[in-house]
């Protein structure tokens, strides 16, 4: 009985292909499950049993005799569809057969050390069943015997009653996989005929594996069907948008079709499944299986929209009978120098154009509507907009819903700083450089980073902190309340004073001198001994500031300021001087709350008191700054009101 079986090839080719052909379970399962097809099995139960390290596939298909497992199963390179002139291209029920090769059997040594296969055929009284292991093939290959023999099993090891059925044992586990739902999900993928419409059902583990386990349909947003096909896109229920695509290119022979569909996801995050992995990528499928894992790799596209792509397409002219097999040995790619394979690839090149132009507006579209529908306050922004912003705008707002992120929160932070950043672009200008930049998130973020969009968040910060200072002074009515605010943003924002004084800063160093000097007092007691309310030394573009505020209620007199303008700057010139400025231009300014009597009657002899300390030296008033203040910022006064709007939308969204 131990030589009733005979593989016969040359086992170094066994050990070669059966033990490194495949990388993972589900292709290796795919080979067998092709296999039950062309047995005509309408049922194939995978049961996988981690805990003992065994795999058993079972099908209801027609079976084998022990000549079809010497003549057929275990010769390897038997081509089914030239040497069966019975039923060699389609099976009794009409089947279009998958196999062709004739080396899918020994995918099974791939991920398994041990394998036994018992069978009967339909009409035979009994089953019969082999044994064989990788260990005792390499011992054939070292004894350099001709061929390998499988031992044959017992009669009581027998169970099948139907079909065949394969038990995998001693599983390598690194070519497990990650658990029986992600197997599910890649048989899903890699079978088109999988369902009652064809008559073929898979359990795996007693659960019945669907369309819905394929994981991609539950991810569309748009689809696009290939006109013509009966695909069941059932699962696909979140899809807002369908087209239609032609199945096939001017030229082409009438015979030669495509079927199948082409869809997007709302974001590529969705794509990015635990258990599949990444499924950004269009598998080709022909006679219902996995023929092509990805073929948009081979695309070379790289526009923003190929990131959001999946996809099943059907194409059996690339395995047509009359034609050579291009299929590589594990049949998950192809040729690509064949006429076929380049056909298809012109037919997916011009698909995705059209594609791409209805993906664009359907995509503004919906993340325009549902943005709108999460956030009132950003469809008031949206809506409120000229007409020939408002496209540029949704088209930002499309671009951000895109974006992935963690949570909610994000997104919502991301809308506010695009809608600032839009604002800034109307400010600037260049809403259409930033309609521009959409079509590629990495801009987009580079372009929000930029230099400008910086230097123009500083300029709505600036206004805002101006509009607070002007609309305080504005506000107070008594003289103390004055003086306390002056005193906080005088020597704070010298703009008050003059607006060409935006970037002043203090002198360390002359300042610490002059308090030794005894011109700055630096002890509150002694200033208000002095009946003095303040005093600071400031620099501003090469200019020296000596800057005073009196009381708002204090009465003072020309000539003692003249005299008390005239000490400080002999006493700030002569630090200067020694500090290595021999010619220092000092200014020197009084801030006043009620006018000095000149101010009426004499104004010119205030001009040259005032220059008779240094050119440039004067007197201010507090109602003055106020009433300069006004006038100098007149457009971010009226600015304020939209700014004020634009902020409370922003904290809304």
């Amino acid at each position: 009985m131990s030589d009733l079986y005979e593989m016969t090839v040359d086992l170094n080719v066994l050990d070669h292909l059966g033990i490194n052909l495949y990388s993972n379970i589900a292709a290796v399962i795919t080979e067998s499950v092709a296999n039950a097809w062309d047995a005509d099995a309408e049922l194939i139960e995978i049961n996988i049993d981690k805990e003992n390290d065994l795999i058993t596939i079972k099908d209801n298909g027609i079976g084998m005799s022990i000549s079809d497992m010497n003549q057929k199963y275990l010769r390897v390179g038997y081509r089914r569809r030239v040497e069966d002139t019975i039923t060699g291209e389609v099976t009794a029920k009409g089947r279009p057969v998958m196999g062709r090769k004739g080396l899918g059997k020994l995918s099974l040594f791939s991920i398994a050390n041990c394998i036994e296969v018992q069978s009967i055929k339909d009409g035979e009284a009994s089953a019969h069943g082999l044994k064989m292991s990788i260990a005792d093939i390499k011992d054939s290959v070292r004894l350099r015997e001709r061929s390998y023999k499988p031992v044959s099993l017992e009669v009581d090891a027998l169970s099948v009653t139907k079909g065949t059925q394969i038990t995998l044992g001693e599983i390598k586990r690194t070519r497990l996989g990650k658990s029986v739902q992600a197997l599910r999900r890649r048989l899903a993928r890699r079978f088109s005929v999988i369902g009652e419409k064809f008559n073929f059902k898979i359990l795996i583990n007693g659960q019945p594996v669907t369309m819905e386990d394929r994981g991609d349909l539950s991810a569309l947003q748009f689809l696009w069907k290939i006109e013509g096909s009966e695909v069941d896109t059932s699962a696909a229920t979140k899809v807002k948008e369908t087209g239609i695509l032609e199945n096939s290119l001017p030229g082409w022979e009438s015979n030669i079709k495509v079927s199948g569909w082409i869809g997007t996801s709302r974001t590529p995050k969705e794509l990015d499944s635990e258990e599949l992995g990444n499924l950004n990528g269009i598998v080709v499928l022909s006679r219902g299986r996995l023929f092509h894992e990805n073929i948009l790799d081979r695309l070379n596209d790289g526009r923003l929209f190929t990131k959001y792509l999946t996809g099943q397409i059907e194409a059996d002219f690339l395995d047509a009978n009359d034609k050579p097999d291009i299929a590589t040995s594990d049949r998950q790619r192809v040729q690509e120098d064949d006429e076929r394979y380049i056909a298809l690839i012109a037919f997916l090149k011009s698909a995705l154009n059209k594609v791409e132009s209805k993906w664009s507006d359907w995509r503004k579209k919906h993340e325009v509507e549902k943005a709108k529908e999460e956030s009132p306050a950003l469809k008031q922004w949206l809506d409120g907009l000229p007409s020939g912003f408002r496209k540029s705008a949704e088209s930002l707002i499309a671009q951000i819903s895109s974006i992935p992120v963690d949570n909610d929160v994000d997104q919502k932070l991301m809308f506010k700083h695009g809608v600032i950043a839009f604002e800034r672009m109307k400010l600037r200008g260049s809403t259409d450089e930033f309609g521009h930049s959409l079509t590629n998130p990495q801009q987009l973020l580079e372009l929000l980073g930029d230099r400008d969009a910086l230097e123009a968040s500083l300029y709505r910060d600036i206004v805002n902190s101006r509009l607070d200072a002007i609309k305080q002074f504005n506000n107070l009515l008594d003289q103390d309340a004055k003086e306390k605010v002056l005193q906080e943003y005088l020597f704070n924002h010298l703009w008050l004073l003059d607006p060409s004084w935006e970037r002043a800063s203090g002198s360390e160093a002359i300042e610490s001198k002059l308090i030794a000097e005894g011109v700055i007092i630096d002890d509150l007691t002694k200033k208000e001994e002095l009946g003095r309310v303040d005093i600071a030394y400031k620099t501003s573009a090469g200019k020296h500031l000596i800057i005073e505020l009196k009381r708002a209620g204090a009465s003072v007199t020309l000539h003692g300021l003249n005299e008390q303008g005239t000490k400080y700057f002999d006493k700030l010139k002569k630090i200067c001087r020694s500090l290595g400025d021999k010619n220092p231009n000092i200014e020197v300014i009084f801030v006043l709350g009620k006018e000095i009597p000149e101010e009426s009657s004499n104004p010119e002899r205030i001009k040259h008191s005032m220059n008779a300390i240094s050119p440039g030296s004067r007197i201010m008033y507090y109602d003055g700054l106020i009433h300069s203040a006004q006038n100098s910022y007149a457009s971010y006064l009226e600015k304020s009101k939209e700014l004020d709007k634009l902020e409370l939308l922003v904290d809304n969204i």
